[in-house]
């Protein structure tokens, strides 16, 4: 799990410098180019690409934009790749007693790492074991239900950096809004003597932040949202897998 977490964080660190390396390397002198252009033939700086994404702002806008898709995307393949496990029956030979009981954990205990460390197998012996040890249908009906809330808590907590870094997105737009609305008053003495570059770049500084900022912010709360409803989907196929295969059969008399 630390070895998970350490890959996780150098991943992280390396978008962050291939995307400083980017911006230093290719759309900051291509923008000033642009600039120089448009300032040396007296016209208005173009609504280009580069020049819209050109400032410190969007720069970390689009690094925690890319860490916040890496996780996401990371979770929504792991909850993906688990899918197939809800169509095998690991209690195929269980029964109404609680050696069968006891044979299950052994039999699930043998299974794969990965598998074995599942949200569903680990709900599946934790509730086996509340079985063998109460010999109670309804403690073990209670079983599942505290290991899907427990889940479900984990969840959401294993989420609260995302929703931290979709909230962050936007107030770092609002950060070079201020910014650069500063710029501009400060350049409202040229403006008035007919020099108005220096407050119009200010003003771009300030609203293309706020722009990119905001974009970007949509399309991490629509994955944020698909993930969401993947760990939902989640919750309530254990809980059916549960009660389909664990409680229906060792209910039976």
């Amino acid at each position: 799990m630390k070895d998970i977490k350490i890959i996780h964080y150098l991943v992280c660190i390396i978008l962050a410098i291939l995307v400083h390396i980017t911006y230093q390397s290719i759309i900051l002198p291509e923008s000033q180019a642009i600039i120089s252009y448009a300032e040396s033939n007296g016209q208005s700086l173009p609504r280009h690409f580069l020049i819209i994404i050109k400032d410190l702002e969007q720069e970390i806008c689009i690094i925690l934009f890319l860490i916040g898709l890496y996780l996401m995307t990371l979770k929504i393949f792991q909850l993906n790749s688990k899918k197939y496990l809800f169509n095998v029956d690991f209690l195929e030979d269980i029964g109404s007693s609680k050696i069968s009981g006891e044979k299950a954990i052994l039999e699930l205990e043998k299974l794969p790492q990965d598998i074995s460390s599942s949200p569903l197998i680990e709900t599946l012996k934790a509730s086996l074991r509340r079985y063998m040890i109460t010999d109670n249908v309804q403690n073990t009906s209670d079983a599942i239900n505290v290991s899907v809330n427990n889940l479900a808590l984990k969840l959401d907590s294993e989420n609260t950096m995302l929703r931290y870094l979709i909230w962050a997105i936007p107030s770092l737009g609002f950060v070079g809004t201020v910014r650069g609305i500063g710029q501009a008053l400060s350049n409202a003495d040229k403006a008035l003597a007919g020099d108005i570059s220096g407050m119009s770049q200010s003003l771009g500084v300030a609203f293309n932040s706020t722009f990119v900022a905001l974009l970007i912010s949509l399309v991490l709360m629509l994955v944020l949202h698909l993930l969401q409803k993947l760990e939902d989907n989640l919750l309530i196929n254990i809980q059916s897998y549960s009660e389909k295969f664990l409680l229906n059969r060792i209910s039976r008399t």
